[in-house]
């Protein structure tokens, strides 16, 4: 028997589903505890990954977010917001069609759609680390997850290197041992540094 590449629909919707575990087991007196992405606290964090999830929904439905815009405040559970956004996000993906055709066909040398499902598991596998440590919650990677979002940061560069540190994905890449763990390679990958802790004045 063959083995088959994971269905990169399957590993988004593993990301999503522990970034919203996280998030739903954040206390509501850690709201202002800082995260590795140094201007944003937790509430930062968390409206970043509702607005973006939602961001993302819109693309693939087809509309052009504007990517400029700041996250509003989440209203309510922040937890059922991301659930809801994240639903919506899966149910676009499905009806999205064939991922390996670019989103406008017309579009000379636009990369495939299964290129934007790689961009959205690294963003959720690496903002939900940050929530991890930053809340004291334990963060096991899937690793199938955790290779398709290396996979995907390894090989892009953004634009004038990246702001993890103000909030953004990427950052300047972070130095570890090529025999590291999946998680820190990924996590060095997008600037992160995986011995990263919360500043010893402020507790989890």
């Amino acid at each position: 028997m063959t083995s088959r590449e994971p269905d990169p629909l399957n590993l988004l919707a593993r990301a999503l589903d522990q970034a919203g575990s996280l998030i739903a087991g954040t206390a509501e007196d850690q709201a202002d505890l800082p995260t590795p992405c140094r201007s944003w606290d937790v509430t930062n964090l968390v409206e970043h990954l509702v607005h973006t999830v939602g961001q993302f929904s819109d693309r693939v439905e087809g509309d052009s977010p504007d990517w400029q815009r700041a996250a509003a405040p989440v209203e309510g559970d922040p937890a059922e917001a991301f659930r809801s956004v994240a639903q919506r996000l899966m149910n676009a993906w499905h009806g999205a069609g064939d991922l390996d055709q670019p989103f406008d066909s017309a579009a000379d040398g636009a990369p495939p759609k299964s290129f934007s499902v790689a961009q959205q598991t690294a963003e959720v596998a690496c903002h939900a680390w940050d929530l991890a440590v930053a809340t004291g919650q334990p963060y096991d990677g899937d690793p199938a997850a955790v290779a398709a979002a290396h996979g995907f940061a390894a090989s892009f560069q953004p634009p004038d290197g990246g702001a993890a540190d103000d909030g953004g994905l990427f950052g300047p890449p972070v130095p570890v041992p090529d025999d590291a763990p999946a998680l820190d390679r990924l996590l060095g990958a997008t600037g992160r540094d995986p011995r990263w802790s919360p500043p010893s004045d402020s507790a989890a």
